[in-house]
């Protein structure tokens, strides 16, 4: 009876040995993912495990504490407003210090070259004849008028020249010198306000406009004037209210950018009057000494660009009146930009001349003319394409520069 009780329990450990077996087995395989196959039903080669073309482990590089170098320390970076600033400051031109306005006249005086051989020497050489008879006299007057000096002044100066000689009696070079210097003087006006008014009445900026036709290198003198003025400590609000030549504002801002001198631009093509309005409106904003605007070269036998000209400063005077209306005159040109010159008076009521490309002609007394045909004085010259040869006029220098020495 025991035998067969102990038979029976080796019996039962020994079906829940193989009970458990074949139950752990079940589980290790629904556990294990299934292998993936591809189309053909095969299985894709196994993955290479660790040790299979192994390299022997190698002892890592070790370095003394004088090879290791230090963290370097983190770099400040700013925000990305002044980030933006900084770059733009890094790109702009160097500021350029203009030179001193004053005294520039005597500086490019060798530059009227070619008006000094007509009118000062040529009258001198004339004067200087033993016999003034009347074919000298009339030498001397299409000397005058070849100058474009214009045919009234021309008459007026040859009649004083004759009572004067008449009265002197021996004429030395020197007394011929002094006596043609103080003519041509007399001639060009001594006593007329040829400053540029740079201070406003109001409480505000001064503000100059500047108009001419196309050519004259109207955009270029209006660069050249801000130079003017910050030589002379003013600061400058620039507006390029020439919206019709693709490249006017471009050229305007870099001619600022030089001295530092903001330029407001509209679109290509906008509305001029709302461009130099706007500048006005800047320039009283930041507080400057001046603004300056550049208008399109307007052709003076268009009627309507004229007119719209007109409008342009009736805009800019909302804001208060205009101080300075520059008229650029090509002096090579001569007689012809009288006409210009008459019209734009029409207009705008000019108060002032800046006379350009003075130092490539002979024809220096256009400075007469134009006076005489307007009434107003002429304020600036240019005596070549350098930045700073645009000089504030001064009489005594310019007739100085004529007759020579």
């Amino acid at each position: 009876m025991e035998t067969v009780i102990l038979a029976v329990v080796i019996a039962l450990v020994v079906v829940g040995a193989i009970s458990g077996l074949v139950v752990g087995g079940l589980r290790r395989r629904r556990a294990q993912p299934p292998t993936p196959t591809d189309r053909a039903g095969s299985a894709p080669p196994a993955e290479p495990q660790v040790g299979e073309d192994a390299e022997a482990p190698r002892d890592p590089e070790r370095r003394t504490v004088e090879e290791v170098g230090l963290p370097e320390a983190p770099v400040a970076t700013a925000p990305p407003g002044e980030a933006d600033e900084a770059a733009a400051a890094a790109l702009a031109p160097p500021l350029e210090t203009p030179e001193p306005a004053a005294g520039r006249m005597v500086r490019l005086r060798s530059r009227l070259s070619r008006s000094q051989n007509t009118l000062g020497k040529g009258l001198l050489t004339l004067l200087s004849r033993e016999h003034l008879d009347e074919d000298t006299w009339e030498e001397i007057e299409e000397t005058l008028l070849t100058a474009d000096v214009g045919v009234a002044p021309t008459q007026e100066l040859v009649e004083r020249l004759r009572a004067r000689v008449r009265v002197l009696g021996t004429r030395t070079p020197a007394e011929l010198r002094a006596l043609l210097r103080e003519e041509l003087l007399t001639l060009i006006g001594t006593d007329l306000d040829r400053t540029l008014h740079t201070e406003s009445p109001l409480d505000q900026p001064a503000v100059l406009m500047v108009v001419g036709v196309n050519g004259t290198g109207k955009t270029t003198t209006t660069g050249k004037i801000a130079r003017v003025l910050v030589a002379d400590g003013r600061s400058v609000v620039l507006g390029a209210a020439d919206t019709f030549r693709a490249a006017a504002a471009d050229q305007l801002q870099t001619w600022g950018e030089r001295v530092g001198a903001r330029t407001v631009r509209g679109p290509e093509a906008g509305d001029p009057a709302s461009v130099a309005f706007d500048a006005v409106k800047e320039g009283i904003a930041e507080g400057a000494d001046v603004v300056l605007i550049d208008t399109a070269g307007r052709l003076h036998t268009k009627t309507g660009l004229m007119d719209e000209l007109g409008k342009v400063k009736r805009v800019v005077e909302k804001h208060g009146p205009l101080d300075e209306v520059i008229l650029v005159l090509d002096a090579t040109t001569g007689q012809n930009g009288l006409v210009q010159a008459r019209v734009f008076a029409e207009v705008v009521d000019i108060t002032g001349i800046a006379l350009t490309k003075l130092d490539g002609t002979a024809k220096g007394g256009i400075v007469v003319a134009v006076q005489r045909e307007l009434g107003v004085p002429v304020k600036l010259i240019g005596l070549g394409e350098g930045p700073d040869d645009l000089a504030p006029f001064e009489p005594e220098a310019f007739v100085d520069a004529l007759i020579g020495d």
